[in-house]
C-alpha cells in the first residue's frame, strides 16, 4: 500500500475544493498536459516568466502563500508537491516516487497552504530568507526556491490471461460457427472496458499553524509520473539579475539623477516667512 495524503472539507484553513473547469480554467496556471499548477498570495495568482529554460514567479518577501493543483483529467491521481525539495506532508526529502502524496479525484482542484504538521494541522507557507527558511532550519538547503509537482497516474488492472485453447474438433467448429454469426456483444464488451479502463535569495519558512483534516486513503500509482510541474521563485531583484525582468531603478540611482540636473542659481531666496 502506498502512503498517500487526501484533504477533506473542514470548516476552517485551506480544504479540498471541489471545482468543476470549463471556460474558467486558469490563465496564469502551469500546464503540462491535463495537470496544473498556480501559486497565490493574497488570493490572487502570481504571474509567471518563462525564461532560461524554466518558469520563474516574483517571490513577495515576508508574504503566504499557496500552491493551488488541478486535475483536468476524469481519472484519479496522486501529487507528490515539494517546497524547496521537502515533501509538504513530511518534509522528507526523497524521490518523487517515494515520496507521500495528495491525491485528487477526478476534475479536482486542491490547495496546500502549508506543510502538514499533524491529520488535523498544518503550518503555512510564507517566503522569507534562506537563512530564516524551514529547510535551513532543517539543514537541508540544497533545493532552496523551487517547487514543484509530480503526477502519478493510478496503476490500470491487468487484463485477465487468455482461456486455454480448445482442441476438440467439435467444440471448434461451435465455436467458429458463433464466430460466424452476427452479434453485438464483442463489441458491447469492448465498449464497457474502454469505459472502464504540471543581494536576499528567497526561500519559504514554516509559519502559523491552521486547520487542515487530511486522511490517508489506498493508492496503487504508476511506477514514475506521468508529468512533472516546476516553478523556481526569486525576489525581484534576483529576477532582474537573471535577465528574468527588466532591472529597476534604484531610488539612490533617481535621486542622483536629479542632483545632476541641480543648478546654482534660480532667482531670489524664498521667504518662508512672508505672509504670516
Amino acid at each position: 500500500m502506498f502512503r498517500t495524503m487526501r484533504s477533506v472539507l473542514s470548516g476552517s484553513g485551506f480544504v479540498l475544493v471541489l471545482l468543476l473547469l470549463g471556460s474558467s480554467r486558469p490563465a496564469l496556471a502551469l500546464e503540462r498536459g491535463s495537470y496544473s499548477m498556480e501559486v497565490f498570495v493574497d488570493g490572487r495568482p502570481l504571474r509567471e516568466y518563462a525564461a532560461r529554460g524554466t518558469t520563474y514567479i516574483e517571490a513577495r518577501k515576508s508574504k503566504e502563500y499557496s500552491v493551488r493543483l488541478t486535475n483536468h483529467t476524469p481519472e484519479r491521481i496522486a501529487i507528490a508537491l515539494s517546497i524547496d525539495g521537502l515533501n509538504s506532508i513530511d518534509a522528507k526529502t526523497t524521490t518523487a516516487s517515494d515520496a507521500r502524496k495528495w491525491i485528487l479525484g477526478p476534475y479536482e482542484t486542491v490547495t496546500i497552504g502549508g506543510w502538514q504538521t499533524s491529520t488535523a494541522t498544518a503550518r503555512k507557507f510564507f517566503f522569507t530568507s534562506e537563512d530564516d527558511s524551514y529547510g535551513a532550519w532543517l539543514g537541508k538547503t540544497k533545493n532552496l526556491g523551487v517547487i514543484a509537482a509530480a503526477v502519478f497516474r493510478e496503476r490500470r488492472p491487468e487484463p485477465p490471461p487468455c482461456p486455454p485453447r480448445i482442441d476438440d474438433n467439435r467444440e471448434g467448429d461451435r465455436l467458429r460457427s458463433q464466430a460466424a454469426a452476427p452479434s453485438n456483444e464483442p463489441s458491447a464488451k469492448a465498449e464497457s472496458r474502454a469505459k472502464k479502463d504540471a543581494d536576499e535569495l528567497a526561500a519559504t519558512g514554516i509559519g502559523r499553524e491552521v486547520d487542515h483534516q487530511v486522511r490517508e486513503v489506498f493508492f496503487d500509482e504508476e511506477d514514475s509520473p506521468t508529468t512533472v510541474l516546476q516553478v523556481r521563485y526569486e525576489y525581484r531583484d534576483a529576477l532582474a539579475r537573471l535577465g528574468v525582468v527588466p532591472y529597476p531603478r534604484a531610488r539612490h540611482e533617481d535621486a542622483l539623477a536629479r542632483r545632476e540636473r541641480a543648478e546654482g542659481f534660480d532667482g531670489f531666496a524664498p521667504d518662508p516667512y512672508r505672509g504670516r
